[in-house]
Protein backbone atom coordinates (compact mmCIF):
# COMPACT_ATOMS: atom_id res chain seq x y z
CA UNK A 1 0.00 0.00 0.00
CA UNK A 2 2.64 2.28 0.86
CA UNK A 3 4.35 1.87 -3.11
CA UNK A 4 0.87 2.85 -4.10
CA UNK A 5 0.53 5.99 -2.18
CA UNK A 6 3.92 7.13 -2.90
CA UNK A 7 2.99 6.75 -6.74
CA UNK A 8 0.02 8.81 -6.20
CA UNK A 9 1.48 11.19 -3.82
CA UNK A 10 4.15 12.45 -6.39
CA UNK A 11 1.73 12.40 -9.52
CA UNK A 12 -0.49 14.93 -7.36
CA UNK A 13 2.50 16.68 -6.31
CA UNK A 14 3.17 16.36 -10.24
CA UNK A 15 -0.02 17.88 -10.94
CA UNK A 16 0.39 20.34 -9.04
CA UNK A 17 2.87 21.66 -11.15
CA UNK A 18 0.26 21.69 -13.99
CA UNK A 19 -1.49 23.07 -12.07
CA UNK A 20 0.38 26.45 -11.67
CA UNK A 21 -0.83 27.13 -15.27
CA UNK A 22 -3.99 26.27 -15.04
CA UNK A 23 -6.86 28.26 -13.16
CA UNK A 24 -9.22 25.70 -12.21
CA UNK A 25 -6.37 23.63 -10.41
CA UNK A 26 -4.52 25.50 -7.63
CA UNK A 27 -1.21 24.21 -8.04
CA UNK A 28 0.61 24.88 -4.42
CA UNK A 29 -2.14 23.49 -2.81
CA UNK A 30 -2.24 20.08 -4.85
CA UNK A 31 1.26 19.64 -4.89
CA UNK A 32 0.77 20.27 -0.95
CA UNK A 33 -1.27 17.42 -1.09
CA UNK A 34 1.06 15.19 -2.29
CA UNK A 35 3.07 15.82 0.25
CA UNK A 36 0.08 15.10 2.65
CA UNK A 37 -0.23 11.97 1.00
CA UNK A 38 3.31 10.84 1.18
CA UNK A 39 3.26 11.49 5.09
CA UNK A 40 0.23 9.11 5.37
CA UNK A 41 2.33 6.18 4.30
CA UNK A 42 3.73 3.85 6.79
CA UNK A 43 7.05 4.40 5.88
CA UNK A 44 7.41 8.10 6.28
CA UNK A 45 6.44 9.68 9.88
CA UNK A 46 3.95 12.21 10.16
CA UNK A 47 5.52 15.52 10.80
CA UNK A 48 2.75 17.70 11.29
CA UNK A 49 4.87 21.04 11.74
CA UNK A 50 6.27 20.44 8.40
CA UNK A 51 3.39 19.85 7.41
CA UNK A 52 1.49 22.64 9.02
CA UNK A 53 4.17 25.50 7.49
CA UNK A 54 3.57 24.21 3.77
CA UNK A 55 0.32 24.54 4.55
CA UNK A 56 0.33 28.12 5.30
CA UNK A 57 1.94 29.17 2.77
CA UNK A 58 0.43 27.38 -0.17
CA UNK A 59 -2.88 28.36 1.12
CA UNK A 60 -1.02 32.34 1.10
CA UNK A 61 -0.17 31.67 -1.98
CA UNK A 62 -3.56 30.80 -3.29
CA UNK A 63 -4.88 33.96 -1.80
CA UNK A 64 -2.62 35.97 -3.45
CA UNK A 65 -2.67 33.84 -6.96
CA UNK A 66 -6.26 36.36 -6.96
CA UNK A 67 -4.81 39.27 -6.06
CA UNK A 68 -1.66 40.09 -8.67
CA UNK A 69 -3.07 39.65 -11.87
CA UNK A 70 -5.88 42.17 -10.94
CA UNK A 71 -3.01 44.76 -9.06
CA UNK A 72 -1.06 44.45 -12.73
CA UNK A 73 -4.26 45.60 -14.74
CA UNK A 74 -5.37 48.81 -11.80
CA UNK A 75 -1.41 49.25 -11.81
CA UNK A 76 -1.41 49.91 -15.62
CA UNK A 77 -5.36 51.81 -15.59
CA UNK A 78 -7.23 48.78 -16.52
CA UNK A 79 -10.43 47.52 -15.30
CA UNK A 80 -12.27 44.46 -13.56
CA UNK A 81 -13.50 43.66 -18.03
CA UNK A 82 -9.24 43.54 -18.33
CA UNK A 83 -9.08 41.12 -15.87
CA UNK A 84 -11.82 38.75 -16.67
CA UNK A 85 -10.70 39.11 -20.36
CA UNK A 86 -7.75 37.84 -18.97
CA UNK A 87 -8.99 34.36 -17.56
CA UNK A 88 -11.19 33.90 -20.09
CA UNK A 89 -8.22 34.06 -22.72
CA UNK A 90 -6.45 32.08 -20.71
CA UNK A 91 -8.80 29.40 -20.77
CA UNK A 92 -9.34 30.11 -24.40
CA UNK A 93 -5.44 29.74 -25.09
CA UNK A 94 -5.19 26.44 -22.73
CA UNK A 95 -7.61 24.92 -25.12
CA UNK A 96 -6.57 26.50 -28.80
CA UNK A 97 -4.39 24.50 -30.91
CA UNK A 98 -2.18 27.73 -31.42
CA UNK A 99 1.49 28.09 -30.14
CA UNK A 100 1.82 29.46 -26.83
CA UNK A 101 -2.14 30.07 -26.10
CA UNK A 102 -1.08 30.00 -23.09
CA UNK A 103 0.74 33.11 -23.23
CA UNK A 104 -1.24 34.74 -26.15
CA UNK A 105 -4.64 34.18 -24.83
CA UNK A 106 -4.10 36.22 -21.58
CA UNK A 107 -3.09 39.12 -23.06
CA UNK A 108 -5.40 39.24 -26.06
CA UNK A 109 -8.33 38.55 -23.54
CA UNK A 110 -7.54 41.21 -21.48
CA UNK A 111 -7.32 43.81 -24.45
CA UNK A 112 -10.93 42.74 -26.11
CA UNK A 113 -12.03 43.00 -22.40
CA UNK A 114 -10.77 45.85 -22.24
CA UNK A 115 -11.87 47.17 -25.04
CA UNK A 116 -15.33 46.17 -24.74
CA UNK A 117 -15.94 48.40 -21.54
CA UNK A 118 -13.61 51.56 -23.04
CA UNK A 119 -12.95 52.23 -26.77
CA UNK A 120 -9.60 53.87 -26.12
CA UNK A 121 -7.20 50.78 -27.50
CA UNK A 122 -3.80 52.65 -26.48
CA UNK A 123 -5.14 52.46 -22.78
CA UNK A 124 -6.88 48.97 -23.18
CA UNK A 125 -3.10 47.96 -24.44
CA UNK A 126 -1.49 49.24 -21.59
CA UNK A 127 -4.47 47.55 -18.80
CA UNK A 128 -3.88 44.29 -21.21
CA UNK A 129 0.21 44.20 -20.64
CA UNK A 130 -0.75 45.01 -17.16
CA UNK A 131 -3.06 42.15 -16.86
CA UNK A 132 0.01 39.68 -18.87
CA UNK A 133 2.43 40.72 -16.09
CA UNK A 134 -0.03 39.78 -13.09
CA UNK A 135 -0.60 37.19 -14.81
CA UNK A 136 2.84 36.03 -15.73
CA UNK A 137 4.20 37.01 -11.74
CA UNK A 138 1.35 34.58 -10.20
CA UNK A 139 1.93 31.67 -12.68
CA UNK A 140 5.70 31.99 -11.88
CA UNK A 141 5.10 32.60 -8.08
CA UNK A 142 2.71 29.28 -8.31
CA UNK A 143 5.50 27.40 -10.28
CA UNK A 144 8.26 28.06 -7.83
CA UNK A 145 6.37 26.88 -4.83
CA UNK A 146 4.82 23.98 -6.82
CA UNK A 147 8.05 22.57 -7.88
CA UNK A 148 9.43 23.22 -3.99
CA UNK A 149 7.03 21.31 -3.18
CA UNK A 150 7.31 18.45 -5.31
CA UNK A 151 11.18 18.93 -4.26
CA UNK A 152 11.13 18.33 -0.73
CA UNK A 153 8.44 15.59 -1.74
CA UNK A 154 11.75 13.70 -3.42
CA UNK A 155 13.88 14.59 -0.61
CA UNK A 156 11.12 12.82 1.96
CA UNK A 157 11.27 10.02 -0.13
CA UNK A 158 15.25 9.84 -0.33
CA UNK A 159 15.09 10.20 3.19
CA UNK A 160 12.89 7.38 3.67
CA UNK A 161 13.71 5.30 0.91
CA UNK A 162 15.12 2.14 2.78
CA UNK A 163 11.41 1.84 4.59
CA UNK A 164 9.68 1.68 1.13
CA UNK A 165 12.06 -1.13 -0.14
CA UNK A 166 12.87 -3.20 2.87
CA UNK A 167 10.69 -6.15 2.68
Amino acid sequence: MDIFLLIIGFLVALLGIIGSFLPVLPGPLTSWAGLLILHTTNSVPMNWTFLGITLVIAVIIWIIDYFIPAMGTKKFGGTRYGVIGTMLGLIIGLLSPIPFGIIIGPFVGAFIGEMMHEKNSKKALKAAFGSFLGFLTSSFLKFIAAVIFTGLYVAKFWEYKEAFFSF
